[in-house]
């Protein structure tokens, strides 16, 4: 395999946070391990080594004060910003010494910083690249078909051709050894993002895209613009805090790591 060097650019670590939560309320400030569910995802984090630094986009100043009390660095955002690129990208144009920005999810807390370096590492390999994202197999049939899962497909050289929340690729003829393929014939998107700044700068001009309003995926109207995604792949994904019983497993996890 042939040698690809990276390209040192400045890197910086976002994650976006909103107060409001639907199935989990001010999930983020939850904290029965005497640490909260943001600073829970910000330590992990900040354990990546390529980014120099973390900072978070919040919308509302009970966030801010929770980042300030454990040290991290709060960045206020427009409290009406339509999604987490947009408060990644307020923080990016105020600076424009940083080349990479990556987003990771605040409910996250059990984020990889391996995930993290290696999003970094895609941009820094593939100059054409605006954005950098990463994939796991499927390897069930009911996560293969449910709509919260988000598929991605992708070309042989890791640039992604299309995401969607149906199967795909989707087969005529059902095999349940297709989701035993290897390389993976099924996989599924997850939720972080490494964007060059030149990209976010232009994130407010890039026009409607019906397939994003289709879909209800930011991403496709980044394909649909004529921007490459390279996708890389890790065998697990970190589990992201959705619910109650979401938090009582993240619970049960961290008790048994301490004991």
């Amino acid at each position: 395999m042939s040698f690809i060097p990276l390209v040192s650019i400045r890197s910086r670590i976002v994650i976006p946070a909103r107060l409001a939560s639907t199935r989990l309320p001010e999930k983020l400030l939850l904290k029965e391990t005497r640490q909260s569910l943001l600073e829970h995802t910000y330590r992990s984090a900040s354990l990546a080594r390529l980014p120099e630094g973390v900072s978070v986009a919040v919308d509302h100043p009970r966030l801010f004060e929770e980042v300030i009390r454990f040290g991290g660095d709060a960045q206020m955002t427009d409290p009406n910003a339509q999604s987490g690129t947009d408060r990644v990208a307020e923080v990016a144009i105020a600076h424009p010494e940083i080349g990479l920005w990556i987003n990771v999810q605040g409910d996250e807390p059990e984020i990889s910083a391996d995930a993290i370096d290696q999003v970094v590492k895609l941009l820094q390999q593939n100059p054409q690249a605006s954005v950098a994202t990463l994939a796991t197999p499927i390897r069930t049939r009911e996560h293969l078909n449910d709509p919260n899962c988000v598929k991605v497909v992708c070309g042989i050289n890791g640039r992604a051709l299309y995401f969607s929340r149906s199967p795909i690729p989707y087969p005529r003829t059902w095999d349940d050894a297709m989701l035993r393929s290897e390389p993976p014939l099924y996989r599924q998107h997850l939720g972080i993002y490494a964007y060059r700044s030149e990209f976010l700068s232009q994130l407010k001009d890039l026009p409607a895209s019906p397939l994003e309003n289709t879909e209800k995926l930011e991403q496709l109207r980044f394909l649909q613009a004529g921007h490459t995604i390279m996708v890389g792949q890790i065998e697990h994904a970190a589990r992201g805090i959705d619910t109650r019983a979401d938090y009582d497993a993240f619970l049960e996890r961290w008790r048994g790591k301490r004991s």
